[in-house]
């Protein structure tokens, strides 16, 4: 049996001269000392620190041989902290030092797998990795019985199905000893394949994808209710009626037997993990007496979309033209929310016009008749004369109408397609463009599924909050509140309307303004019945899935001994991160890096800021804290530019302990092919019989769009301010998305609120404050894996007898 710490045992039982040790260690750190760790344990509710505990621990300092790691070590013993919790922590922490203490001996696992919740077809992979004195073996168990095959560090099963779901534990033998990792659950959820697609990231935040459904049933039987989400770590649940708990519910499905009528209402569950929390719809559910009859009678007629697919643009890097900020966060928070309406999303930043009208094109290819269709635009644009136009990130300045998207020309092809539903969210400004005197006409046919949503009213501006951090714009902020809402989308509209109509920020200056034809009670959380045409919509579902296509994660062998793992995933379908993680290093090395280089000269990679220690140094804001720990990560942006397959180097840096700090160098090609959006070819020319026929006017040679250096044609909508072109986000940390409400400067004589999509903030500086630490704490122990763990023991028992 191992010599090693038992995780189970409480901090109070260590052994002292194992406690005066540590604590040297965590009191003398610096960074990586008892304070930080005391942040680490303060965002785990199980054994929550609080400021005035971490105070009192600062003033033992003050007394002769105090420690503030000991009292900070009495205080997690004494709310249940066992070792092996302190070794999460610690390894979280990144302080070896301390965890040798802890771990005196020959085996260590530095890196446990985590439970998850996937999607069954989809690719399982729970990784365990341990170092020791003589090379390791690794055997996977699923409950108590062996998995076949598994003596690698990952157990990878490709694909997976329900009866792959449950408990799993890897076994770690060094020489004669030998250690167990943690626990883990895998919960496979079956979900059809419009509701599934684009969940290929596991790392990435919580997704909703079975949602729980309103029902009728009798007096008597039982209320069943399922929802469903998949991540890493696996989620949490708890369902609520009429807005408080249910007891005992706290499992993906709900069950109810002899239900009566007091067990009638309205019922949604929280979904959570350890960084973040969800909730599903709100539905309705009626215990009733009577024949089947009445039931069939009294249900009311369900409307159905035979697919969702959004298109999300969020322009903000402009080059002739003020920088924006909330178009990033925006299409971000409307991406993740959408797809938990089973909406199929593409998510785009910065295209210029050919871009914007080929990316138009493929969501276009994705409509059919019944078909609910969004497109969301964040950026600058204009209107005149009722036409809504929508502004690239290389419109000439100034810019007229044959230089943007006609949103109407859309809409009208959008129309032909028949679809059930067609939605537009403009959150853009739209004053008039003096400089584009054309007025298109442009006829829509007269038909009762179609839904605006303005941000602004006509000739007003949509404003971003000026802040010091990441925010979203007016007009998100309120919606994302709403969008999930089980309501007609009208309805929906009407209440982001009325909760904008109440922020005294922009009050008087900025109105939801909402336009419909819309006859019948749709709504973005109908369900999803696939029409007829069943070729059309699996054509749809793998036209859609080029766009969020990743990479597989692979480990690189190099000559040296070492070995690299290079992993992948999606902020934006068209941004890429790229993280790289040494999970072998050569004994006989003293030290030894890898990097990613050499990227094509079509991507947007800034040399400064790639191979950084932390997501925020290189730009990765929003997908910060759901990234894997104890990488170097790239972010690469402007995926639709990429012509060829994407193709860089991984250069191994390192010195041998023998040859007095000498540098070796060795590389590796690596091909990854066309990730994400770049596999559709969105940089080629323009189609002729795409958007382009109707969304680009005919001008007069007068009013050729060509640009003009004068200042006589600058926009007529900039502050006076000089405007900041630098990067969008300056180097630093983001703490937490929050806003500034208030007006914060004077522009010309009126007050504005931030800036407007049609006009840069007077206040270029957005220093950026620094990041909490993310966690990587190991799921709760429930009282399964509680149970599971004394049947597996006893196993083990039995068969060493």
């Amino acid at each position: 049996m191992s010599d090693a710490l038992d995780r189970s045992t409480r901090l109070s039982l260590l052994k002292e001269p194992l406690v005066k040790k540590l604590c040297e260690v965590l009191d003398k750190s610096s960074n990586k000392g008892w304070r930080r760790l005391g942040e680490i344990v303060a965002n785990d509710r199980r054994f929550r620190v609080s400021p005035d505990d971490m105070e009192m621990c600062s003033l033992k300092v003050l007394q002769l041989e105090g420690s503030p790691s000991r009292t900070l070590l009495r205080l997690m013993g004494d709310r249940g902290c066992t070792a092996g919790h302190l070794l999460d922590y610690l390894q979280t922490l990144g302080n070896s030092e301390a965890l040798q203490c802890l771990k005196p001996s020959a085996l260590q696992i530095l890196i446990q797998p985590q439970s998850v919740a996937l999607i069954s077809g989809h690719n399982l992979r729970l990784s365990c990795h341990a170092v020791g004195k003589s090379p390791v073996q690794y055997q996977w168990f699923k409950s108590k019985e062996e998995v076949p095959n598994s003596f690698y560090s990952d157990l990878v099963i490709s694909p997976v199905y329900l009866k792959d779901a449950g408990f799993y534990i890897c076994r770690v033998n060094c020489g004669g000893t030998f250690e167990f990792s943690q626990w883990v659950q895998v919960d496979v959820l079956n979900v059809s394949v419009s509701c599934g697609q684009g969940y290929h990231s596991l790392e990435g935040r919580l997704k909703l994808v079975i949602q729980p459904q309103s029902q009728r049933t009798y007096v008597g039987e039982t209320l069943q209710m399922e929802c469903g989400a998949v991540g890493r770590p696996i989620p949490r649940y708890q369902w609520h009626r009429n807005g408080a708990p249910v007891p005992n519910a706290t499992r993906r499905k709900l069950a109810i037997p002899h239900s009566t009528q007091d067990h009638a209402g309205r019922y949604r569950c929280e979904i959570s993990s350890s960084t973040e929390r969800m909730w599903t719809n709100e539905v309705d559910v009626a215990i009733v007496l009577g024949s089947s009859e009445f039931l069939l009678n009294n249900v009311p007629e369900q409307l159905y979309a035979t697919d969702k697919v959004a298109l999300l643009i969020g322009n903000l890097s402009y080059q002739n033209h003020p920088r924006l900020k909330a178009p990033m966060v925006d299409v971000y928070d409307l991406t993740n929310l959408l797809r938990q309406l089973n909406f199929q999303v593409v998510s785009l930043l910065d295209l210029t016009e050919s871009e914007m009208r080929n990316a138009v094109d493929e969501f276009l290819s994705l409509l059919h008749k019944g078909v609910y269709g969004l497109l969301y635009y964040a950026g600058h644009g204009y209107e005149n004369y009722g036409n809504s136009f929508m502004v690239p990130v290389d419109a000439p300045s100034p810019y007229r109408s044959a230089n943007c998207l006609c949103v109407q020309s859309i809409l009208k092809l959008m129309q032909e397609k028949e679809t059930g539903l067609n939605v537009f969210l403009l959150d853009m400004c739209r004053k008039r463009n003096i400089h584009d005197d054309s007025a298109p006409n442009i006829v829509l046919r007269v038909t009762a599924n179609i839904v605006f949503g303005y941000a602004t009213c006509q000739d007003a501006e949509a404003f971003e909050l000026s802040s010091s951090g990441l925010t979203n714009g007016v007009f998100v902020k309120f919606l994302k509140r709403r969008l999930l809402d089980d309501e007609k989308i009208t309805v929906v509209l009407d209440r982001v309307a009325e909760d904008m109509g109440q922020f005294d920020a922009t009050k008087g200056k900025q109105a939801l303004e909402i336009r419909s034809s819309l006859s019948d009670r749709r709504a973005l959380t109908d369900p999803i019945l696939p029409g007829d045409s069943a070729d059309l919509a699996h054509a749809r579902s793998l036209q859609w899935a080029k766009a969020h296509e990743l990479p597989e994660s692979m480990c690189l062998n190099f000559d040296c001994g070492a070995q690299i793992k290079l992993g992948f995933a999606a902020e934006f379908s068209n941004v890429l991160v790229i993280y790289t993680h040494i999970v072998k290093k050569p004994e006989d090395m003293s030290f030894l890096q890898a990097h990613v280089t050499d990227f094509s000269q079509d991507l947007d990679v800034d040399p400064k800021e790639m191979n950084r220690e932390t997501p925020e140094e290189t730009g990765i804001y929003l997908l910060s804290s759901n990234l894997p720990q104890h990488c170097l990560y790239t972010r690469v942006s402007s995926l639709q530019k990429l012509r060829e397959e994407l193709v860089f180097t991984v250069c191994l840096q390192g010195t041998f302990t023998a040859m007095d700090d000498e540098s070796v160098h060795w590389t590796k090609s690596v091909d990854i092919g066309k990730p994400l959006i770049a596999r559709l070819d969105l940089n080629r020319a323009v189609r002729r019989n795409s958007c382009l026929q109707t969304c680009m006017m005919p001008h007069s040679p007068s009013h050729s769009p060509c640009h003009s250096p004068g200042p006589e044609h600058h926009h007529h909508h900039h502050c006076g301010s000089p405007q900041d072109h630098n990067r969008l986000l300056p180097q630093g940390h983001y703490l937490d998305v929050h806003e500034h409400q208030g007006a914060v400067g004077v522009c010309g004589d009126s007050l504005y609120v931030g800036q407007s999509h049609s006009e840069a903030a007077c206040d270029s500086s957005c220093g950026l404050s620094s990041s909490p630490g993310r966690l990587s704490v190991p799921i709760e122990a429930t009282d399964d894996i509680h149970e599971l763990q004394t049947v597996f023991i006893n196993s083990l028992q039995l068969q060493q007898q």
